[in-house]
């Protein structure tokens, strides 16, 4: 069965907030001390966190599901990256992650192809990401998709210090 994607409503916050936990620790998890990641979990995905996000009309969020499950998602809206060049007008894929075990099979493009038609459905406009800066799998995707590194900024995981590479397509 070939997966579908819907947009996330506000009634789906519990299962958005529990699964954008599940993926980034199933990702990045091993990368942090424990008080770490918890307490980035905590602001990052917790559910009010998630119900403010289904509520913003200046965001999107879109449900992956294969057989009624959800398995993937991607969250969209206006930049808020650090970058001298950011305006207003400029959107940004803020997340997307699909579990390790549907990873393949160009689920993760039809998100990203999903994200990417709601960022530009006024018009062409800058559309900007935040990925880590030895994500290569993510970067070799989004080069794929047109986005070159344009900056740099270091993204907190509760006392941990990352790296992060910024794209931009447009």
């Amino acid at each position: 069965m070939t997966p579908t994607i819907r947009r996330a409503t506000p009634a789906d916050a519990d299962m958005v907030s529990s699964l954008g936990a599940r993926t980034f620790t199933e990702t990045f998890g091993h990368l942090y001390p424990t008080e770490d990641l918890e307490a980035f979990l905590a602001s990052a995905y917790g559910l009010e966190r998630t119900r403010r996000d289904l509520a913003d009309p200046a965001k999107a969020t879109w449900l992956l599901e294969d057989d009624g499950e959800a398995i993937g998602y991607a969250l969209a809206g206006s930049c808020e990256l650090p970058h001298p060049e950011v305006t207003s007008a400029c959107g940004e894929l803020k997340r997307l992650y699909v579990l390790k075990s549907h990873q393949g099979g160009g689920r993760g493009s039809m998100l990203l192809n999903t994200a990417l038609a709601w960022l530009g459905r006024d018009g062409p406009r800058p559309v900007w990401i935040g990925v880590w800066s030895r994500n290569h799998g993510a970067q070799k995707l989004y080069g794929r998709m047109g986005f070159d590194k344009v900056g740099e900024y270091i993204f907190p995981v509760g006392e941990t210090r990352d790296l992060e590479f910024i794209l931009r397509r447009g």
